[in-house]
């Protein structure tokens, strides 16, 4: 062998060396020094977490109502006859006074005219017994008469005067009943389908129906409460855990979800508890310039009746909401992940509000929920709705249209 060659292996025998002691030191240097996590596992995984922060929120209270017409008035017929002519467009609006059917009047002009013919007899009979007093009355001072046949001239005088006051009456009564015979509406409103048609006999014996008319704007909305939410409410506003809302606002949920869009107005609240379901009935009143709300029409009513100056609010996403009740995910100081059990009340823009259960500054899982793994400590970052829009939420959890299902928040009485 040459001496090149000799040089060249023991080169090759050098360099092995050297890479089986660095991989000799590799195998004993410590994960930290290799630059793994602790202990050789992933690194921890990042969560997105909000942090608890009391503020003040509206309670509000959504229950389900049914719409009704805020005034009704039944057209029906106070003059009996055939009816002749309808003289409105069904299904269409109507105005208080507007002539909706004409009835055969023949009769009444008849009876009108025959009363006009008695008041003129009867005011022909007072001219006649008036002057007969008049020209008794001198004579009656002279004696050239006895007083008897005085007091019987004065006595027709007066006769005739009632008989005048008579007629007039009469001729009063037929004015109106000729008047009946043109049937007008007596409210503005929206008026249905005429239930008699040309032809009919109607107001005979019985007062006949001929038509409704409805007053759709403004609208009523009627719904319920029970009386043990009404009370626990009460309660809690008098031991100071919620404060009573100033005003109250009423929205109306249509029956896509939708919201109407035209504020309404609560009206009152009824004084006496219905024997048959312990509900307590309450009315509000919401415009309806446009027609789109109909009388018996399903809606859902959400209203604020109480303020938690103090409240707390979670994404609905985080509240994992179950047959043996609601829990969260809480993320210790330590990076540990531990359900936690809470008590939730209504929701409030897609947040489900927090009656019990959390405090002020823990940290609460919002996102993430699918890179948990056993009880291995995770990274907590603020989360971001934003970037986690299509994030997975926890098994169970309320989707935001269960916001109707949640329990009313005067159920917080009860803590």
């Amino acid at each position: 062998m040459s001496a090149s060659n000799n040089v060249t292996a023991r080169s090759a025998v050098a360099t092995a060396v050297v890479l089986a002691v660095a991989a000799l030191v590799a195998c004993g240097q410590k994960p930290e020094q290799a630059g793994g996590p602790p202990g050789g596992g992933m690194p921890p995984a990042e969560v997105g977490v909000i942090t608890v922060a009391p503020q003040a929120i509206g309670l509000a209270t959504e229950l389900p109502g049914r719409l009704e017409a805020s005034r009704v008035a039944e057209v029906r017929a106070r003059a009996a006859g055939i009816l002749l002519k309808r003289t409105f467009v069904e299904g269409s609006d109507v105005k208080a006074g507007q002539l909706l059917f004409r009835i055969d009047s023949a009769p009444y002009q008849a009876t009108a005219a025959s009363a006009q013919a008695a008041l003129a007899r009867a005011q022909a009979t007072l001219e006649q017994a008036r002057a007969q007093a008049e020209r008794y009355k001198p004579l009656v001072e002279a004696n050239a008469i006895s007083k008897q046949e005085y007091v019987n001239a004065v006595a027709a005088q007066k006769t005739a005067e009632a008989d005048v006051a008579t007629s007039r009456a009469t001729i009063q009564t037929a004015q109106i009943n000729l008047g009946y015979a043109s049937v007008t509406a007596p409210i503005s409103g929206r008026i249905g389908r005429a239930l008699v048609t040309e032809g009919a006999l109607v107001g005979q014996g019985d007062v006949t129906a001929l038509a409704v008319i409805q007053q759709i704007n403004p609208m009523y909305v009627n719904f319920t409460q029970s009386t043990t939410d009404v009370l626990r409410l009460r309660k809690a506003i008098a031991s100071g855990q919620f404060q009573r809302a100033g005003s109250t606002p009423v929205r109306i949920i249509l029956e896509d979800g939708s919201d109407y869009g035209q504020p309404a107005k609560l009206l009152f609240s009824d004084l006496t508890v219905d024997q048959a379901t312990g509900q307590i009935t309450l009315r509000a009143e919401v415009p309806n310039p446009a027609g789109l709300l109909l009388p018996g029409m399903y809606v859902r009513v959400r209203f604020e009746q109480a303020q938690a100056q103090a409240g707390i609010v979670l994404p609905q996403q985080a509240v994992t909401r179950g047959a043996s009740g609601d829990t969260v995910m809480v993320v210790g100081s330590d990076g540990k992940v531990s359900p936690r059990p809470i008590k939730v009340g209504t929701a409030v823009n897609g947040q489900w509000v927090v009656l019990d259960g959390l405090k002020p500054g823990e940290q609460v899982m919002v996102d993430g929920f699918q890179k948990l793994r056993g009880n291995a400590p995770v990274k907590p970052v603020p989360w971001n709705p934003a970037a986690s829009g299509a994030a997975s939420a926890p098994a169970g959890a309320a989707p935001a249209s269960a916001a109707g299902s949640a329990p009313a928040p005067a159920a917080a009485a009860s803590k």
